[in-house]
Formats: C-alpha cells, sequence, structure tokens
C-alpha cells in the first residue's frame, strides 16, 4: 500500500517514482535514481548539438544572400562563388539539423511529460509556430538550392529572404517557450487545474524580449565568426587569394558589427534576470548573503558558502545590476539549499561567456580600426590566429550562455512552479535512451564533418553543367 510523504504526496508501492503536490498544486509523478539525471544529461545533449546548427540555420542564410546580392551587384565572381558554396553547407546543416531538431520535439513530450502534460495548453503556441516557420524554411531551402541559374537573379535572391526570416522567426518561438519556462506567465491554477490559460501572454512573457533578442544575435555571432574561421584557416595556410579573403572578411564583418550590439543586449539581460530571477543572479556572481553595495567577483570558487579566491571589485554588481552602487542585491540565502541552484557550474560559464563575448569585441575593434586606417584586413598574422578561433570562441560563448540559463534555473524545470524532478517522465530505463541518441550524435557529427569536408575538398566547384559563369575558377 502506498504512504503519505512528509509534505503530502502519496509513496508508491513499489518502484522509484512516486506522486506528490508541487508548488502550483497539480499533482505530477517524481522520478527518483539515475533515470532522472540520464534524462537531464540526454537533454543537455540534444540542446547543446542542436544550438550550434539552429544558429548556422539562422545566420549563414542571411550572410549567404549578401554575399550573392554583392556577386550580382559588382560582378564579382568571387562573391558568387562564396555564395554557391555556402548554400550547399547550408542545405547539409539545414538537414542534419532538421534531423536533430526533431529528436528535440520528441524529447520534450517522452522525458518531461509532467511539464508538457499538464502545461502544454499554455507553452504549445509557440511550438505550434514554430513547426510553420520551419516548414517555410524548409520549402524555400529547396527552392533556393534547385533554382541557381533556373530563375532570374532577383527572383532566385529574392527566394532566399524567406529563409532568413523564417529562420529568425523560428529562433524566436523556440526562445520565447523556454523565457516561459524562465517567467511562466499567461495561466492561473485553480483546485489543481490549469484555468484561464492566455497562450500569448504566456509567449510574450517578461522574459521573451531580453532572451529572444540575445539568442538570435548569438545565432548570427555564431555563423559569422564560424564561417570567417574557415578562411582564416585556409589563409593561415598560405591562401591569400581574393576568395578566401573575401571569405574571411564578409562573414568577419557581419559578425563584427553585431558583437558590440549583443554586449548591451547581454547588459539587458542581465538586468531582467536581476529583476526576475534573483537567485540566478546569485549564483552566477556566487553572492551568498543579501546586501547593499555588492562586489562584481571575477572568477573564484564557491566553498562551504562563500566565494573564495576571487577578485572583486568593489560596488560593481549592484552597480551593474540596478545601475546603482548601494543598490540591495538579493543573496543565495533566501532560498533553502534544496531551491539553489549548482553556484559554481553557473558562476563558472558566465565568467567564460562573459571572457569570449568581450575577446570577440576585442577582435571586431582591431578589424574596424584597421579597416578605417587602410581599408584592409589587419596584417599581422596574430589577427589571422584570432579570426581562426573565433569560432571556436563564438560556439563556447553560446554554450556557457546557456548553461547559465538552464542551470541558473534549477531545481526548477518551469521557475518556481514545477521542478525537474516532478516533470520527468516516471517510466524506468531512461538511462537507455540517452545512451542510443549519444551513439545518434556521435553518428551524425562524424556524418557532418565528412560530407562538408567532402565539399571543401580541392576539386573545381562548382560542379553542376548550369554552373558556367563561375566554372573557370579554381578553388585551391
Amino acid at each position: 500500500m502506498p504512504g503519505r510523504t512528509r509534505d503530502g504526496g502519496i509513496e508508491p508501492s513499489s518502484g522509484g517514482a512516486k506522486v506528490m503536490c508541487h508548488g502550483a498544486g497539480i499533482a505530477v509523478h517524481v522520478l527518483n535514481g539515475a533515470d532522472l539525471g540520464a534524462a537531464r544529461m540526454q537533454m543537455a545533449l540534444s540542446l547543446g548539438w542542436h544550438i550550434v546548427l539552429a544558429c548556422f540555420g539562422v545566420g549563414m542564410p542571411a550572410i549567404t544572400l549578401i554575399a550573392e546580392w554583392r556577386g550580382h551587384r559588382s560582378g564579382d565572381s568571387h562573391y558568387r562563388l562564396l555564395a554557391r558554396r555556402w548554400a550547399k553547407a547550408m542545405g547539409v546543416l539545414f538537414a542534419v539539423g532538421a534531423v536533430s531538431g526533431t529528436i528535440l520535439s520528441f524529447e520534450m513530450g517522452l522525458l518531461w511529460p509532467g511539464m508538457m502534460g499538464v502545461y502544454g495548453e499554455v507553452i504549445g503556441l509557440p511550438f505550434s509556430l514554430e513547426g510553420i516557420a520551419f516548414f517555410i524554411e524548409a520549402i524555400f531551402v529547396g527552392i533556393y538550392l534547385y533554382a541557381w541559374d533556373r530563375l532570374p537573379p532577383r527572383a532566385h535572391l529574392l527566394a532566399g529572404v524567406p529563409i532568413v526570416l523564417a529562420g529568425v522567426a523560428s529562433a524566436f518561438f523556440v526562445v520565447s517557450a523556454n523565457a516561459w519556462m524562465q517567467r511562466p506567465t499567461g495561466f492561473q491554477v485553480k483546485d489543481g487545474r490549469v484555468v484561464s490559460v492566455d497562450p500569448w501572454g504566456a509567449m510574450f512573457n517578461p522574459a521573451t524580449p531580453p532572451m529572444t533578442t540575445h539568442m538570435i544575435l548569438a545565432a548570427f555571432m555564431v555563423a559569422g565568426f564560424g564561417m570567417a574561421s574557415v578562411y582564416a584557416v585556409a589563409m593561415l595556410r598560405g591562401r591569400r587569394d581574393r576568395y578566401h579573403r573575401l571569405g574571411l572578411l564578409l562573414p568577419l564583418t557581419v559578425a563584427a558589427v553585431i558583437t558590440p550590439v549583443q554586449i548591451g543586449v547581454g547588459d539587458w539581460a542581465a538586468h531582467a534576470v536581476a529583476d526576475q530571477q534573483p537567485v540566478k543572479l546569485a549564483a552566477m556572481e556566487g553572492v551568498f548573503r543579501t546586501g547593499r553595495g555588492v562586489p562584481l567577483h571575477l572568477g573564484g570558487i564557491a566553498i562551504d558558502g562563500e566565494m573564495r579566491y576571487a577578485l572583486e571589485l568593489p560596488y560593481g554588481l549592484s552597480l551593474l545590476a540596478h545601475w546603482d552602487p548601494n543598490a540591495e542585491i538579493h543573496g543565495l540565502e533566501e532560498v533553502p539549499p534544496g531551491d539553489r541552484p549548482p553556484v559554481n557550474v553557473v558562476h563558472w560559464a558566465f565568467q567564460i561567456m562573459v571572457a569570449f563575448g568581450f575577446a570577440l569585441l576585442a577582435l571586431a575593434a582591431w578589424l574596424a580600426w584597421e579597416w578605417r586606417r587602410r581599408r584592409d584586413l589587419p596584417r599581422s598574422p596574430w589577427f589571422l590566429r584570432a579570426a581562426a578561433a573565433s569560432g571556436v570562441a563564438a560556439v563556447l560563448a553560446l554554450e556557457s550562455g546557456w548553461v547559465v540559463t538552464e542551470v541558473g534555473r534549477q531545481p526548477w524545470i518551469v521557475f518556481r512552479v514545477l521542478r525537474t524532478s516532478q516533470a520527468v517522465n516516471p517510466a524506468p530505463g531512461l538511462v537507455y535512451g540517452f545512451v542510443l541518441v549519444t551513439v545518434v550524435y556521435l553518428l551524425l557529427t562524424v556524418a557532418t564533418v565528412y560530407v562538408l569536408r567532402r565539399l571543401a575538398r580541392d576539386v573545381p566547384v562548382p560542379v553542376a553543367p548550369q554552373e558556367r559563369d563561375i566554372s573557370g575558377y579554381k578553388v585551391v
């Protein structure tokens, strides 16, 4: 016979699952044991893998269209060749991203039925709209790839515009759903049931504007720095022709222009966290005790309820979070230990994101300074080395930021409404799914790298008969 838990829930008669009431007053299943960890690891793996491809899906089409537009406008065949090669890579990444995105959509329901089953009607709208945006993007990707030289140049260029818009819209819808998990609105709970559902109010919750803007700009940065880094490596190997210089300069310029804007948006997002999720801010900065005039911590390790070995900037956190050096910062002491995120993980992920963000800002400033002086790339090989590393740096900043967002919300899957442990599928054996998905992602990674390397091989490109206009250029 099942017994009562201390919080009023019902213990299971056997197995690892039990039923208890969460903070919103709705009965949900709770899973104990290694399967919860496996579910969290599987979701982290899927999101961490897919988010990189999603960034290229958002940013790469726009950069490709700029290259095509420049090629038509200037008559420079190098721009057109870049556009065609990027379009092929874009098609490969879109196909792989569709696979990982499909896996994620199934995981939302299979791994977290406690959230989707109860709150699906609240947060289902952005997922539905994202599906429409995905189909629009898929249709026009097909048209864009097939219609080279089959449509007039202007019509072909315009066929790529919906890809850009749909990619940005997809990012907005998905991140708005995640923003709801950070700042849940658009519903009420009465007698253990979700009522007064307002899907639009849920989608446009207070966290949506800063989070979606921050993510979309990050996508363009990852795509721009990532594409530029490929050509920086080629130039370091001695390939200094116009094709490779443009291949470096165009995406790097796009990313460099966006980077300072992203720093400002990041500050906006940090202010939103300070107002809406003070516990997450406390974990980001390793603040355990509430106080005024709180310093900013650079580095350091949280040990026994205090931040040690950190460089402290007096009044820094109060000033940055609230534009007031004596503003109050809420410490982790205000919530029970069980309601705190893992401080060191969140703190160091935030430090890494900020460090790489400012490093990329320095690279952008270097490019802008030299371009203003000489209308050319910096001549130092260190610039090419930095540009070659910028792609990895942008991805690390992206992943670190996502860790701050997701781990900083723990132990809640829906902030202060539903715990992660209460939302997970109570069925045993989730660890086997994690192993299977890990194998799938390993195979996808190998296949994607293999295909992209094939595209970059030392052969005359493009090889299709209809691509005569640039057949005279051999990529080396």
